[in-house]
């Protein structure tokens, strides 16, 4: 495909250049759409850079059994997607799939975590895949490195994980390959719909559509209304921290603890409704930190090298959206705050879905219309 004229009119739009909208544009282009992808660049509230890099099964879908087969999908195509990513870039993302834990330090918890993973499988139309709740001494012939304080775990063999920044490279480089007209300080002021496409006015100019993706986070929600769409999300901050790299001692990544392909430690998993703040809090990173040497002691040897906060995209119930509007065909909107987990996909399932036209039924529980069913008397 030929670079696009920055002038001419594209076949579609996405709007936002992280995670979610470079998979997508990445899988447009594949498909053979003239793409253009709107970002506000550096400014953006980008959550992708707080990722933890999981490509996570293990129970997720409690309340939505379609988002644990969405998600499993996902899991299962993913070393696929990794190899046409290097294939087509000569960029490893470092997937693997060792299958991951999800460690517990006490008694009750992993008792209510067995509960849980045993009330997800029992949901109607529930996909369901293999794990494992073990005890302590089970757990510890896998993750040889566990503290005294740990009473064992979950496990599935479908978890695994990634380089997430090197994903987000690899798929701006794969869009440009494919032709892609990236566009960064173009953030979208408004969208008209307008003679069978769109219009956006945007910070640098006008760009027009046949079809456009709202794929913004946490700004979807102030784009949506425009193209008779529902975006209802909301920042959650998280905190994680980066450790120097060391010898490989935990080959299965966790919840809590990965260590990364490059020999650095990942710590994290907070959870703080803040806004829109993203100060650094040193009593969060304290306590994190002070979790992750209960699991593994070894890490109170190690030196922090980064620490920081940043914004996962949440919507009420915790589940994605995906939909087409009814007002304004053509325009879509995706948003997840499993960017990682759900690349795949966004490239190789949603886009091409997206480039035919429609999505179809099967996502019509994703649609944000379920937020809006009348509450009983």
């Amino acid at each position: 495909m030929t670079q696009p004229s920055r002038g001419g009119e594209y076949d579609v739009a996405v709007i936002g250049g992280g995670l979610v909208g470079s998979a997508l544009a990445w899988g447009l282009a594949r498909a053979g759409q003239k793409v253009a992808m709107l970002d506000e660049g550096d400014i953006a509230v980008r959550p992708s850079r707080g990722n933890f890099a999981l490509v996570w099964v293990q129970g997720k879908g409690l309340g939505m059994p379609e988002y644990a087969g969405w998600t499993k999908q996902s899991s299962d195509d993913w070393s696929g997607f990794a190899d046409l990513l290097y294939q087509q870039t000569g960029l490893d993302v470092a997937y693997r799939r060792p299958g991951g834990f999800m460690p517990m330090l006490s008694e009750e918890d992993l008792q209510a975590r067995a509960n849980t993973m045993m009330r997800l499988h029992n949901q109607p139309d529930m996909i369901r895949y293999p794990y494992e709740v073990m005890d302590r001494e089970t757990l510890r012939k896998e993750l040889p490195f566990i503290g005294p304080d740990v009473v064992g775990g979950t496990y599935c063999p479908l978890d695994g994980h990634c380089n997430s920044l090197r994903l987000l490279r690899t798929l701006h480089k794969g869009i440009g390959l494919l032709g892609v007209d990236y566009r960064p300080n173009h953030r979208v002021e408004s969208i008209e719909h307008r003679d069978g496409g769109f219009r956006m006015t945007t910070a640098n100019g006008e760009v027009r559509a046949g079809k456009i993706v709202l794929a913004a986070g946490h700004d979807s929600a102030r784009l949506a209304p425009m193209v008779g769409l529902s975006a209802p999300v909301r920042p959650q901050r998280g905190h994680v921290i980066v450790t120097e790299k060391t010898a490989p001692f935990l080959h299965h990544p966790t919840v809590y603890v990965r260590q990364t392909d490059e020999g650095g430690v990942m710590i994290g998993d907070s959870f703080e409704e803040a806004g829109f703040d993203t100060t650094l809090q040193p009593g969060v990173s304290s306590a994190i930190a002070a979790r992750a040497i209960r699991f593994f002691p070894l890490l109170g040897k190690l030196n922090v090298v980064r620490s920081w906060a940043a914004l996962r995209v949440l919507t009420p119930d915790g589940f994605p959206i995906y939909e087409e509007s009814k007002t304004a065909p053509g325009a879509f909107v995706a948003t997840c705050h499993s960017g990682v987990t759900l690349a795949a996909n966004h490239a190789l399932t949603l886009a091409p879905l997206i480039a035919a036209g429609g999505l179809g039924d099967r996502f019509a529980p994703f649609s944000a219309r379920r937020f809006h069913v009348p509450q009983a008397a």
